[in-house]
């Protein structure tokens, strides 16, 4: 059980990743947010944009955790 929660944690890792890459105009996506900055859809996505920040660190602690206990430190 804890090894399907470690894996699912680090795919909504990468799932948050990408959500704050497309809504975020200081990275890389600039242009696609300018492409993007006239539709509602996307306007409202992106009112979401600190919530996404914080479920990669939650997701990422418990990733991170999860592998310490399972595998312990690798040193």
């Amino acid at each position: 059980m804890l090894f399907q929660i470690m894996f699912l944690s680090g795919i909504f890792g990468l799932m948050f990743f990408v959500l704050i890459f497309c809504t975020c105009v200081c990275l890389g996506g600039k242009r696609l947010v300018q492409k993007l900055a006239t539709k509602s859809w996307y306007q409202k996505l992106r009112s979401f944009h600190c919530w996404f920040w914080w479920g990669l660190f939650v997701s990422m602690l418990v990733h991170i955790a999860l592998a310490f206990y399972l595998f312990g430190w690798p040193f």
